[in-house]
C-alpha cells in the first residue's frame, strides 16, 4: 500500500510511549506517535476489487458484438435496398435520417429505464424492441416503395437505438474499475466487424440476410435480459466508499468535472466524425454506384485496427489513449486529402479502416468509461455512438458537397477541422498525463495537510466541547507542555498543590480521563475522534 508521511513536531510535554491513533477512517489518516515528534501517516483508501474475466463480462461483450453486427449490417442491408430504387444522394440522404433516428433510440433509452424498472419489464420492452426490428426489416425487404422503407427504416433504427443502448450500458456496469474496458470494447466491434464479413461473404442478399439480421438481433435481445431488478445507481455509488476514487475517476485527466469532460468529447467526437464521414460519403456513394463494394476484405482491415487499438489505449490504465487517438486523427485527415486528390479508392479505403477501428474503439471507450460516473448513467453509456450518429446524420449534405467540391476546398475544410480538433482535444484533456501512483500520493499528503484543521483549532474545539473554565484552561496547559512535578507547577502558577489537585480532579472528570499522560493524549493527538 503506498503512503506518504508529514513529520511535525510537538510541543515539550512529558514523553509517551509510541502509539498511533486513527483521525480519519475514510481516508486511512493515522498519528503515529513516539518521542516528542508525530507522525501524520496518510495512506491510499481501499478500493473495491478490480473485476476479472468471467462470463458475465463476455456475455456483455457478445451483446455489444451483436449489436454493432445487426446495426452494421441493416445500415448497409437498408442501403442496398434504397439503392434498388432510388438515386445514390438518395441513398446517402435516407442513410442519415435513420442514423439519426438511431441517436434519438439512444438517447430515450434512459427515460425507458426509469420507467420500466422491474426485470419482466424490461424483458417485455426488449421483446417488444426486437420484434419491432424485425418486423421493420422484413418489409423493407419486400416493399418497393421509397416512402414505406424510409419510414419503417427510422422506426427499426429508432429501436435498434433503445437496444443499443442497453448493451451499452450492461458493458459500462460490468467493466466498471477493470483495467481491460478498451480491450473489451475493442473486442465486440471486432467481432461484430467479423460477423458482418462473414454475413455478406457467405449469406445471399435479399431474404436470407433478411432472415440471418433477425436471429442476431433476437440473440441481441436474449444477452441484453437483466439478470436482476436493475438498479438506478451506478456502481460507483453502490460499490465504492464515498471518499474512494474509482480507478477512473483518479485516472481522469478532470477527475472532479465528470460532466465538462463528458461534453468536451462530444464535440470532440463530433469534430472526428465530421472528418471520417467525408469520406464515409465517398465510399457510401461508390458503394451504391457500384464502383467499390464495402462490405468486402478491407474491412478486416477495421476488425484488426480496433483491436490493435484497445490493447494500446489500455497501456498504463489508459494514459496514453489521448496521444494515440491524435496521431491517428492526423493519419486520417492525411487519408482525406489522398483519395480527393485522387489516390486510389482502395489505398483510401485501406487507410479508412485502419484509422477508423481507432476512432470507433476510442469514443466507445471513453463513455464506457464516464458513464458510471455520472448522474444519468443509462444516458452515457452509448453517448459515443449516439454522438457519431448525430453527425453523419446533422452534416451529411455539407459533407456531400464538401466531397464533390474542388481539391482545395477539401484541403481547406480539413484543415479547419483538424486545428478544431486540437481545440477540443485539449479542453477535453486528453493531452493531460493522469498521475502516476506516487503523484496520487503526493497529492493526497498535500490535500490533507491544508484540509485538516490546526492543532490550535482542535484544542479550542476540545476545551469547549469539555466545558473548561479559564483557571481549568491554565492548569490544562501548564501539566501538558512540560515535564515538572506537579508541585513544581502548583509553585510556579502560585497556587497551592491542593487546589491545583482539586482543579486536575475536575478536568479529568469533563474530558474522560484519568492520568497526566492520558490527558495529553487526549488534548493533542484524540480531538479528531472526539
Amino acid at each position: 500500500m503506498n503512503c506518504s508521511s508529514k513529520i511535525v513536531k510537538k510541543p515539550n510535554h512529558t514523553p509517551i510511549e509510541k502509539d498511533v491513533f486513527h483521525l480519519d477512517e475514510t481516508s486511512n489518516i493515522s498519528l503515529v506517535i513516539q518521542s516528542n515528534t508525530y507522525v501524520l501517516l496518510i495512506t491510499n483508501p481501499k478500493e473495491p476489487p478490480v473485476p476479472s474475466f468471467n462470463a458475465k463480462l463476455l456475455r456483455s461483450i457478445a451483446g455489444l458484438a451483436l449489436f454493432t453486427f445487426t446495426f452494421l449490417g441493416s445500415e448497409f442491408f437498408f442501403d442496398r435496398q434504397m439503392g434498388l430504387l432510388a438515386s445514390a444522394e438518395q441513398v446517402v440522404s435516407a442513410q442519415a435520417a435513420i442514423l439519426g433516428a438511431s441517436v434519438v433510440g439512444f438517447l430515450a433509452y434512459a427515460g425507458i429505464s426509469k420507467v420500466f424498472k422491474k426485470q419482466i419489464q424490461q424483458i417485455i420492452v426488449s421483446a417488444i424492441e426486437a420484434a419491432g426490428i424485425i418486423l421493420c426489416l422484413f418489409v423493407i425487404a419486400t416493399s418497393n416503395d421509397i416512402a414505406t422503407m424510409q419510414t419503417l427504416g427510422c422506426i427499426g433504427f429508432f429501436l435498434f437505438g433503445c437496444l443499443g443502448a442497453e448493451a451499452y450500458w450492461n458493458m459500462a456496469y460490468l467493466f466498471h474499475r477493470s483495467p481491460s474496458l478498451a480491450k473489451g470494447a475493442a473486442s465486440a466491434y471486432s467481432a461484430g466487424i467479423l460477423l458482418q464479413f462473414a454475413n455478406n461473404l457467405i449469406i445471399p442478399s435479399g431474404m436470407p440476410e433478411t432472415i440471418t439480421l433477425s436471429v442476431g438481433v433476437i440473440f441481441l435481445c436474449v444477452l441484453c435480459i437483466p439478470e436482476k431488478n436493475p438498479d438506478t445507481k451506478h456502481p460507483a455509488q453502490e460499490n465504492t466508499p464515498k471518499s474512494t476514487d474509482s480507478l477512473e475517476t483518479k485516472n481522469s485527466p478532470l477527475p472532479k468535472q465528470p460532466l465538462s469532460k463528458a461534453l468536451w468529447s462530444i464535440a470532440l467526437i463530433v469534430l472526428l466524425a465530421c472528418m471520417f464521414s467525408t469520406l464515409d460519403n465517398v465510399i457510401t456513394l461508390a458503394d451504391a454506384q457500384g464502383t467499390v463494394s464495402v462490405e468486402t476484405w478491407p474491412r478486416l482491415l477495421l476488425a484488426a485496427s480496433s483491436l490493435v487499438a484497445g490493447f494500446l489505449f489500455d497501456i498504463r490504465e489508459r494514459q496514453y489513449m489521448g496521444f494515440i487517438m491524435f496521431a491517428i486523427t492526423a493519419l486520417s485527415a492525411i487519408s482525406i486529402l489522398a483519395v480527393e486528390a485522387g489516390a486510389s479508392p482502395v489505398i483510401g479505403l485501406i487507410v479508412f479502416y485502419l484509422s477508423s477501428g481507432f476512432f470507433v474503439t476510442f469514443f466507445t471507450t471513453i463513455f464506457l468509461q464516464l458513464a458510471p460516473r455520472m448522474h444519468t448513467p443509462q444516458l452515457w453509456a452509448g453517448m459515443g455512438r449516439a454522438a457519431n450518429n448525430l453527425c453523419a446524420f446533422t452534416i451529411s449534405g455539407a459533407s456531400l458537397a464538401i466531397t464533390q467540391s474542388s481539391v482545395p476546398v477539401v484541403m481547406i475544410a480539413s484543415l479547419l477541422l483538424f486545428v478544431f480538433v486540437i481545440v477540443t482535444f485539449i479542453g477535453a484533456g486528453w493531452f493531460r498525463l493522469p498521475p502516476n501512483e506516487h503523484e496520487r500520493a503526493t497529492f493526497e499528503a498535500g490535500r490533507i495537510a491544508t484540509t485538516t484543521p490546526s492543532q490550535e483549532e482542535l484544542q479550542a474545539a476540545f476545551i469547549a466541547r469539555c466545558k473548561l473554565t479559564p483557571r481549568e484552561v491554565d492548569i490544562l496547559h501548564a501539566v501538558t507542555t512540560n515535564e515538572q512535578p506537579l508541585k513544581q507547577v502548583a509553585e510556579d502558577m502560585g497556587i497551592s498543590l491542593r487546589m491545583l489537585q482539586r482543579h486536575l480532579t475536575s478536568i479529568y472528570t469533563k474530558t474522560g480521563t484519568q492520568t497526566r499522560a492520558g490527558l495529553t493524549r487526549a488534548l493533542y493527538f484524540n480531538t479528531r475522534e472526539k
